[in-house]
């Protein structure tokens, strides 16, 4: 029998390494059941094909099948698989690609895979995209919402919310401070008492605001120095950690089989988690080494209602109806914005355009 050759390892640090091989052969050499969480952002179905190698939606889940394989195979009965995905659009049409909701089902019904939980990922600082639809036909909203899928294999994964509490609203701290009187809401749903104990934090919803910029980071300043491309679809930081940190122990094992540019192997290093990245483009390994040659440091929040950096703000979408504006009381287009605007010159659109920037495949 012929001895398995060993993959390149592109850089190592204490507590992890960065292969610069095919994510499928670093798994397949992996022990059953060694791994504590996957923790990723695949290349999405994309209409228009990246230069990171995202696959065409309609091949999209027969691509994916033998990485569900392994990914099953090599994760703990207790831990987990969170994949972050952002969603695509028909070619030429303003309807949405459904890849990304075929996908969940496929590893629930066909690989085992129990969904732990749904989150959506809202990055405040999303510039409006498509701007086909956004801004030129002004027929849909922005895009700025990606889902994460939080799937295990077991039931009852090893978590705790614990973890990531978010500080009290300021309508909860008057609660606390005034006293609340146990009741019956008009929704049917039984306010105890234990509601108004003061626990110090607040438990958080499955909405995650997270914006995606870093152009001063250590990571974009060492590829600006060093002349080296930098990955073009990166996720925050704070993304990966929030996993991280609420579903393993220092010492576990963090995988993440495409790897990019690693931040969820700097993220775990500093967090004292084992881990392992796989990346087959060169390129952006070598920026990826600036990351443990430079690590980032996580940004020090301030829990104030003045700090856009601690809160970001959804508007209540009524603030504008003021039923006079000439934008409420013009008539809807017939065909549905089919035909495109005749008023919008090249100047214009350019201008309107040059936001569309799709955040694809973030890692």
């Amino acid at each position: 029998m012929t001895k398995k050759q060993a993959l390149p390892v592109y850089h190592q640090t204490r507590l992890g390494r960065i292969y610069h091989a095919d994510s499928l052969d670093v798994m397949k050499r992996r022990k059953r059941e060694s791994v504590n969480l996957i923790m990723t952002s695949p290349p999405f179905a994309l209409t228009r094909k990246k230069d990171y190698g995202n696959e065409q939606e309609d091949a999209y889940l027969e691509w994916f099948r033998e990485f569900a394989v392994q990914f099953h195979r090599i994760l703990k009965e207790d831990g987990s698989l969170v994949i972050d995905l952002g969603g695509a659009w028909k070619p030429g049409l303003p309807v949405r690609s459904l890849y990304h909701f075929k996908l969940l089902i496929m590893l629930c019904e066909e690989f085992g895979f129990n969904l732990a939980q749904e989150f959506s990922w809202w990055n405040p600082s999303k510039l409006p995209t498509p701007a086909e639809w956004v801004n030129v036909r002004r027929i849909r909203v922005k895009d700025a919402i990606n889902t994460v899928w939080w799937l295990s294999k077991s039931p009852w994964p090893r978590a705790s919310n614990r973890r990531v509490l978010q500080p009290y609203s300021d309508s909860m701290k008057t609660l606390l401070s005034n006293g609340y009187q146990a009741k019956l809401r008009p929704s049917g749903h039984d306010i105890s008492e234990k509601f108004a104990i003061n626990n110090g934090a607040s438990i958080p919803p499955n909405l995650i605001a997270i914006p995606n910029t870093e152009s001063n980071s250590s990571y974009m300043r060492y590829c600006k120095e060093n002349g080296i491309k930098a990955h073009p679809a990166r996720f925050p930081a704070a993304l990966p950690e929030y996993f991280i940190r609420m579903v393993t122990d220092p010492g576990d094992v963090v995988f993440d089989p495409f790897g990019g540019s690693c931040v969820t192997g700097e993220v775990a290093e500093r967090l004292g988690r084992k881990w392992v990245c796989a990346e087959l483009v060169e390129a952006y390994l070598e920026g990826a080494k600036g990351r443990f040659v430079r690590p980032t440091q996580p940004p020090k929040l301030k829990a104030t209602r003045n700090d856009d950096d601690g809160y970001y703000r959804i508007p209540h979408p009524g603030l504008l109806w003021n039923g006079g504006d000439e934008r409420e009381t013009a008539p809807l287009p017939e065909d549905g914005g089919k035909q495109r605007p005749e008023h919008m010159g090249k100047r214009t659109l350019k201008k309107e355009n040059e936001g569309e920037t799709p955040v694809t495949r973030a890692n």
